[in-house]
């Protein structure tokens, strides 16, 4: 695949492939934003393949009123069956989807097609199960049972619906799929009675029951689990159950977390974790600078706790960072952290980001939008549509909902 690149931030180009929601207000009104959008469809800009873009382009094809024609074209390009990269029709098979849920059915049609002919046939399976439509899932049963195995098999229609329960009546293998044989469990032995000091001798040994015991110490919120923490991270198999068992300390880790982040260890990050989660108003200055090092080094994924953080102490110098990185950053996961912080910090200056956020491409970042966006005719138009929309995430429709409600009283 090509390397995709991703446009300036304060570009048409660069906003559409971020998922803003500025971008997506100002599609109608700018020339050439439906080659930009069928790009950024068929050139998937996502910083990380979780975030979301399907239903935001979807709603741009539908507004502008936009043919699926240049979409179509993409997935069933020759280079298909070549491409060893399935990457590269996940982001288009998702817009498909979402358009069959805001009405556009057509989009169904090569959906169906692709599941039956396509390289990346799997996607659109599960794209066409999770729809749960029995009529546009018809006679691809036997697509399913031909061409997965059993565990593959299990994964797309473990889930109960009309179109697996149809598939099921028709197929032996969908069924016996749908109804795995249970495992015998294993009971692990119980660490229960065991000190402390046992326990961390465990896990310094490297033995075999070492995460037991990480999780049994934080469970028991022993000190211990520091001095574990400063032994061991990072190296390896323990980093998560470590670090885990060190928030669960929650305050009483501070001390220690202070001076890991103070003396710029190599287990900071595990630091900068408790000082956002339970650090006081001293703790500001280590949170400021991890987030402006996470943004001048691009580390989005490190961004978003030191934002929580300093969203929750209220910090205002940190609303100028906060402000760079929901303009910049190309992770649109990170937009919920820095919004949420905004908003706690200064909901007046958070007002116009909010505003934005309510056609922004992540479901979080809507959500926060619905629950603090000032209300006029515009907002409450748009909390409108997405209270009613089927294809809105439910927590953004029962937020809309519970705003537009509460606004009545």
């Amino acid at each position: 695949m090509e390397p995709i690149v991703i446009h300036p931030a304060e570009s048409l180009h660069g906003r559409l492939q971020r998922g803003r929601g500025c971008a997506a207000r100002r599609a109608s009104r700018l020339p050439g934003a439906r080659d930009l959008i069928y790009d950024c469809v068929s050139h998937d800009p996502r910083w990380d393949t979780l975030e979301a873009r399907g239903l935001y382009y979807a709603r741009l094809i539908l507004d502008l009123e936009l043919e699926t024609g240049p979409i179509v074209e993409h997935i069933f390009d020759p280079i298909d069956p070549l491409d060893a990269e399935p990457d590269r029709t996940n982001l288009a098979l998702d817009v498909l989807s979402h358009l069959v849920r805001l009405g556009r059915r057509e989009a169904a049609v090569p959906l169906r097609r692709y599941a039956a002919e396509g390289a990346n046939w799997y996607t659109a399976l599960q794209s066409l199960v999770e729809l749960d439509d029995p009529v546009l899932a018809e006679g691809l049963d036997e697509v399913a049972a031909a061409r997965c195995d059993d565990r593959s098999l299990a994964w797309l229609c473990g889930v109960d619906g009309a179109v697996t329960r149809m598939w099921a009546r028709r197929q032996p293998r969908i069924a016996a799929a749908r109804r795995p044989e249970p495992r015998p469990h294993e009971p692990r032995p119980s660490l229960a009675g065991r000190s402390d000091a046992d326990l961390a001798a465990l896990v310094r040994a490297d033995d075999a029951a070492a995460t037991a015991a990480i999780l049994e110490l934080g469970r028991r919120r022993s000190a211990l689990v520091l001095d574990l923490a400063e032994e061991l991270l990072p190296g390896g198999a323990h980093d998560g159950p470590l670090c885990r068992a060190v928030r669960d300390l929650g305050p009483a880790a501070l001390g220690r977390a202070r001076a890991w982040a103070a003396e710029r260890r190599s287990y900071q990050d595990v630091g900068i974790d408790v000082l956002a989660a339970h650090g006081t108003e001293s703790d500001t200055p280590p949170l400021l600078e991890s987030l402006e090092v996470a943004l001048d080094e691009e580390d989005w994924d490190l961004a978003a706790v030191p934002a929580d953080g300093l969203g929750r102490l209220r910090a205002r110098p940190a609303i100028p960072l906060l402000l760079c990185g929901w303009e910049e950053s190309p992770s649109s996961q990170l937009r919920a952290n820095l919004l949420g912080a905004l908003t706690r910090i200064d909901p007046h200056v958070a007002e116009p980001y909010l505003v934005e956020a309510l056609w922004d491409c992540e479901g979080g970042v809507r959500r926060i939008a619905a629950e603090a966006v000032p209300l006029d005719g515009a907002t409450r138009a748009r909390l409108r549509r997405l209270r009613h929309e089927d294809a809105e995430e439910p927590a953004v429709r029962t937020a809309a909902g519970e705003r537009l409600s509460g606004s009545l009283n």
